[in-house]
């Protein structure tokens, strides 16, 4: 009976309204007169490993890409008084208002030997000549990255040069295999500008902020740089490792393998993650490292033992149901601003700061049947407009397949969406 609700909640989709969505494009620089009173301003550098897009608002796809490319983007955030910290106004139509809406104020083009002198201009903004770099989860189109990112800059309000690095994710719940595929794509490309950054002159210090399937990415590309310089390199002091979608063995692996000058490491962990214990379910009950209770043996002892800072998120309140939202609040980006321009340890006790969790479960489904990744995905798209949107695109090109692997599929969707409904 259980297992025919998860296969109905995924078949409801199918009447779901259509979404109108957001406005494809939105990256497109607006011709601004002149500055809204309160509104904010985000510079950063992007490097990508993504295919070009021919649509100039979107910039790059989700497809791979034959090198990196770096873009130089400023990014208009609506005053505060008209946004709720922690979140993205995304516009709804184009072009969008700055008084409301994220948008695009500048977008061009940077090669690579002109990097130092991007970080040149941004780090005189902060006396620590500190760079933050942001490594994305699965599920994030370009704009997806860029916007969060600007969010997460402007909420915590740290004095840092944001350098985002983004892989070729297709933005769907269902291409988990090919997101999974693509940071393993990524890796020298991330390598080579986490190098370049600790070369730079300019730079006086790295942090890197990884989430979800973006901690599989910068772990490996730490441990290559590791492998291949004989050490991580002495700039890059923080990597904070928000609710990590790996699995714990490759982890400890990875630790190993970077030797005793690593970078001080930090993870962020919620017990209450109903997403993540999804996601553990469908791994063969493979142990995710952002899934771990850091108060239990004999995670207290190993994390103790490798030196490994801990932020238990699981006490602060979510905007979600399902517990996925707690990086919206302003709370926690503040938090860690401070503790980066101050120059404590992130690891504390305190709250840090994650990203939305809501994906990683939906799309490690699609490792299983169709049949079962459509029940989990299910829940995920009844919340998340988002979701919706692509859900649709999913369902016409599973066609038959749904068909094909409901019976088969509905004994795996059950668990699951039992995981998610507490078994109601």
């Amino acid at each position: 009976m259980r297992s025919s609700r998860g296969m109905l909640a995924a078949l409801l989709i199918l009447a779901l309204p259509a979404c109108s969505g957001r406005p494809s494009g939105v990256l497109l620089p607006i011709a601004q007169i002149e500055q809204i009173p309160g509104t904010s301003r985000v510079d950063m550098l992007v490097a990508t490993t993504r295919k070009s897009a021919t649509d100039r608002g979107v910039l790059f796809s989700g497809e791979r890409g034959d090198a990196v490319t770096y873009t130089d983007l400023a990014i208009s955030i609506p005053p505060d008084a008209t946004r709720q910290p922690g979140s993205v106004q995304w516009p709804k139509s184009l072009p969008g208002n700055p008084a409301t809406d994220f948008v695009a104020l500048r977008a061009e083009p940077v090669d690579r030997s002109k990097v130092a002198a991007w970080t040149g201009r941004a780090v005189r903004r902060g006396a620590k000549r500190h760079v933050l770099v942001f490594v994305h989860g699965f599920n994030n189109k370009f704009e997806d990255a860029v916007f969060r990112f600007a969010q997460i800059v402007h909420d915590s309000g740290a004095e840092v040069a944001p350098v985002l690095f983004t892989w070729p994710s297709r933005g769907s719940v269902l291409a988990y295999g090919y997101d999974r595929e693509s940071t393993n794509f990524s890796r020298n490309g991330l390598e080579t500008l986490l190098r370049d950054l600790a070369q730079d002159p300019n730079v006086g210090e790295v942090t890197v902020l990884a989430h979800s399937m973006g901690n599989w990415l910068t772990l490996e590309s730490l441990r290559q740089m590791a492998i291949r310089d004989r050490r991580v390199a002495p700039k890059i002091r923080n990597v904070i490792l928000a609710a990590p979608d790996v699995d714990m063995d490759l982890a400890r692996a990875a630790f190993h393998d970077m030797g005793k000058d690593r970078p001080r490491l930090t993870l962020m962990v919620s017990n209450d993650d109903q997403a993540l214990a999804v996601s553990r379910l469908v791994w063969g009950d493979s142990v995710r490292l952002g899934a771990i209770d850091p108060n239990v043996e004999p995670y207290r002892s190993e994390l103790e033992r490798e030196n490994i800072g801990v932020l238990n998120l699981t006490t602060v309140k979510s905007v979600d149901a399902l517990n996925h939202g707690k990086f919206a609040s302003g709370d926690v980006v503040a938090l860690l601003g401070k503790r980066l321009a101050d120059g404590q340890p992130i690891s504390d006790g305190q709250v840090g700061i994650g990203d939305h969790l809501v994906r990683t479960a939906a799309g490690a489904a699609s490792t299983v049947a169709t049949g079962a990744a459509l029940a989990v995905a299910a829940p995920v798209a009844l919340i998340d407009p988002q979701t919706r949107e692509t859900y649709g695109e999913h369902l016409s090109n599973v066609g038959s397949g749904l068909r094909d692997t409901a019976g088969s599929g509905a004994d795996l969707a059950g668990a699951p969406m039992r995981a998610i409904t507490g078994g109601r």
